[in-house]
Parts: C-alpha cells; sequence; structure tokens
C-alpha cells in the first residue's frame, strides 16, 4: 500500500504542474547509417523533464499517422502516446530505418546497424534537447532497449524502462540474454502478472533485476489488472498489451520516471 501511495502522489504533483493540453507532434528523419534514414514520431514540450524514447514490439516503427496527428498503430506504447504527452516528457517515437533491417528478430535488435542507427538517433536528440534521455521497450522493443543502455559508450542514456521483457532465453537478443551488468543507469522492470506470452512469463521477468547489478537504482513491478484482453496471447491487446489498464500503466511507469525509487 506504501508503494502504491508514494507512486499516486508522484502523479499528483505531476498532473497539477504540468498538465497541459495535448497539441500534434511531428514525423522526423535522422540520417544514421551511410544512405539510410531513420523515421521518428517527436512531440516537444517546453517544460519536458526528460526525453522518452519508445521502442515498439514485433517488428518495430509506429505505423500510421491517423486523423488526429499522431500514430494510430495499436502497440502498447504507441497506442498511448497521447497519455505519456500529458507528462512533462519529450516523447520520440522510434520508426523503421529506411533500409528495412528486421527488427522482428531479436539478433538484429542486438546488432552494429541497430547499434548505428540509435546512437545517432541519441545525438540527434541531444542536439534538439540535453534533457536526459530515457529508453522504454515493451515485448521485442525491451531488446532494443537493454540493447541500446549496454552499447551506450557515450553515456548519452540516462535510464531504461522495460515493459513485457521478452525474457526467454529461447528468443536471441533475449534480455536476460544480454550483458546486463553493463547497464549502469537506474532500471525499471515493468511487467503484467497474467502476461501469457510464452517468451514473456512475469516468473522469468522477475530475474531481470539480479543481473542489473551495477544498475545504480533498479526496480521490478508486476501488475495486475485491466479487461478485455483479446487475441494473440503475446499481441498488442492481451494481458501483455496491459489492455484495459493501459493508462494507469502508463501513470506508473511515468511516475517512476520523474522520481526513479527501489
Amino acid at each position: 500500500m506504501k508503494r502504491k501511495l508514494t507512486f499516486l502522489l508522484a502523479l499528483v504533483c505531476s498532473a497539477l504542474l504540468h498538465a497541459q493540453e495535448v497539441g500534434v507532434g511531428e514525423v522526423q528523419r535522422v540520417a544514421t547509417r551511410e544512405g539510410v534514414t531513420l523515421p521518428i514520431y517527436t512531440y516537444w514540450r517546453n517544460d519536458a523533464l526528460a526525453t522518452v524514447v519508445l521502442f515498439s514490439g514485433g517488428g518495430g516503427g509506429y505505423g500510421q499517422i491517423g486523423a488526429d496527428g499522431w500514430p494510430a498503430w495499436g502497440n502498447f506504447l504507441i497506442r498511448t502516446g497521447k497519455h505519456w504527452a500529458t507528462y512533462p516528457f519529450n516523447l520520440v517515437m522510434v520508426g523503421r530505418p529506411s533500409d528495412g533491417i528486421d527488427l522482428a528478430l531479436g539478433g538484429i535488435r542486438t546488432g552494429e546497424k541497430h547499434a548505428a542507427d540509435n546512437v545517432a538517433l541519441f545525438k540527434a536528440i541531444k542536439s534538439k534537447s540535453p534533457l536526459p534521455i530515457w529508453l522504454v521497450g515493451t515485448s521485442m522493443g525491451t531488446i532494443s532497449a537493454a540493447a541500446a543502455a549496454i552499447q551506450d559508450s557515450e553515456n548519452l542514456v540516462s535510464g531504461v524502462v522495460l515493459t513485457s521483457s521478452i525474457a526467454s532465453y529461447r528468443i536471441d537478443g533475449a534480455v536476460p540474454r544480454q550483458t546486463l551488468e553493463k547497464i549502469r543507469v537506474p532500471t525499471l522492470v515493468f511487467h503484467h502478472e497474467n502476461d501469457g506470452c510464452k517468451f514473456c512469463q512475469a516468473y522469468e521477468a522477475r530475474n531481470i533485476a539480479e543481473q542489473l547489478k551495477n544498475a545504480p537504482i533498479r526496480k521490478t513491478l508486476i501488475v495486475s489488472g485491466g479487461s478485455g484482453a483479446t487475441g494473440d496471447v503475446c499481441g498488442a491487446f492481451h494481458h501483455h498489451g496491459y489492455v484495459g489498464m493501459e493508462n494507469e500503466a502508463v501513470d506508473l511507469v511515468a511516475a517512476w520516471i520523474i522520481k526513479p525509487t527501489e
């Protein structure tokens, strides 16, 4: 109960101090590797405390832009974009690079090309805003977020959040298969107790934090709740994607980014 009250207090303070009407972001392109560009959907705030970079699952990207000017893809992190935007964060949704590398493969997400794209992206973000960069990944996106923090030789990344982590050792690049002891920034492992995806079981996600030996702050938060789960258990509209509790999930993660605690 004490933990929940702490989260709620942080949320209330944030909402009171930083609430604003959500506008519309824009699509930009970042030059990464030779002849390659990376599309990103960005939303910038004058009162931001950090820049949050969202790595979606599956094959990555943010999908098509909807009639409201926001990406319309159903992935958990993408469909909650507007709710993320109510917090004091700059938002960057990572698209698919122009050369079409297959981000549905874990080995690609931990590979040199994806790493080069991410470094170029982070440097482009820093040129726009000097604020701390936080990486938030979901499902296959957790492979990207973890790998980017591990490969961060220039200290561009200030924090990591792993939601619905790929925790099964059967998957190439799975989060626990990476050298997590190289992550030296605050890290949150966020997971749904009833995640039915065989590659993302809660009992395996609970073990991730043990490998984050050099993260100055590390926390595992296993949540429950939501309703209306449907379709593929590894899909966006099941517990794997926090269906029926999307905003609550974002609230908890956002509160932790604002004030990381063990």
